[in-house]
């Protein structure tokens, strides 16, 4: 299994270039160019520190953007994760959203935040297998709750809520 570390700056190429290989994984965008758009340098700028990376000889397989909430002294986001499509199913995602929730909690966090895609069902019965819960919303796609707009016109997302033990 790959191992786990904290993210780096210069990983941003590498990162958005798995993206690309990638594909279709959790928050990957409809086109490869809209990449920068939603992985920008500037998060691993500000926020290597909680972020991870896991490699292996081959390099990055799999990697969690993750933030610390500035204005909610008790609140984590989970922002971009890829997992390399030869590993998953395997738990190398889970093994992230648990390293990331043990830092964000020893930081005093005590809520983790995430949102998806309406349409990315795989991303979302992931979500919920961990224990994340939706939030409700006046708006309703597909049977589940969408918050419209939520990342610009047109760009509808499910939005998720864990809490984590401190």
């Amino acid at each position: 299994m790959p191992l786990l570390r904290r993210a780096r700056v210069s990983d941003h190429a590498a990162l958005v270039e798995c993206v690309h290989r990638w594909g279709d994984g959790p928050g990957a965008p409809a086109e490869p160019r809209d990449v920068s758009l939603l992985l920008p340098r500037v998060f691993l700028q500000s926020f290597s520190g909680t972020s991870l990376v896991a490699e292996d000889a081959t390099g990055v397989r799999a990697f969690l953007v993750g933030l610390h909430s500035a204005d909610h002294d008790d609140r984590a986001h989970i922002h971009f994760v890829g997992v390399d499509p030869a590993l998953r199913g395997r738990g190398l995602a889970r093994g992230l959203y648990a390293a990331f929730f043990a830092r964000a909690a020893e930081a005093g966090r005590r809520e983790v935040r995430a949102a998806t895609w309406h349409r990315n069902t795989g991303s979302i019965a992931f979500h919920q297998a961990l224990g994340f819960s939706l939030d409700t919303s006046e708006s309703e796609l597909d049977g589940l709750p969408v918050h419209r707009d939520y990342d610009g016109p047109g760009h509808h997302r499910v939005c998720f809520r864990k809490a984590i033990a401190g």
